[in-house]
């Protein structure tokens, strides 16, 4: 019997809905990664794109752990001498909460071809209101 291999047409996105509120920052990070990699699917192949869209709201309330708050630090480079940019996460999320969401959940996607376009499908949003509410009602 040969192996199945799913065509990229044939491969069928489910949206998740998932809440951040009080949740811890890396675990969640970890949540979201499985979906979007399609590994909790029963096609999942590591050289096809078959993971699910995942919608996060309440992602300004997602918790850190810690000292991280403060302590934790991301970079940036302009690529110019000096260029060097440093925030914290307690300065990110004045600015973008939902970006320290994408960026723990961009840390825990496999580094390959395919990552562009699975960080496409993590939809994470300020608040309660979901806009996707239209793609759950299709099932």
């Amino acid at each position: 019997m040969a192996t199945f291999w799913p065509k990229q047409k044939e491969i069928k996105r489910d949206w998740h809905l998932i809440d951040a509120k009080e949740r811890i920052l890396g675990r969640l990070a970890s949540e979201i990664a499985v979906f979007l990699v399609g590994k909790n699917k029963p096609c999942f192949s590591p050289h096809l794109d078959c993971g699910d869209y995942a919608v996060v709201i309440n992602a300004e309330k997602v918790r850190l752990t810690g000292r991280k708050e403060k302590e934790k630090k991301y970079y940036r480079h302009s690529g110019y001498p000096g260029g060097l940019k440093i925030e914290t996460p307690k300065d990110l999320r004045e600015k973008a909460p939902e970006e320290i969401l994408r960026r723990a959940v961009l840390g825990m996607l496999p580094k390959n071809r395919l990552t562009k376009e699975r960080i496409k499908r993590l939809k994470a949003i300020v608040g309660e209101r979901n806009p996707f509410a239209e793609k759950f009602k299709q099932k």
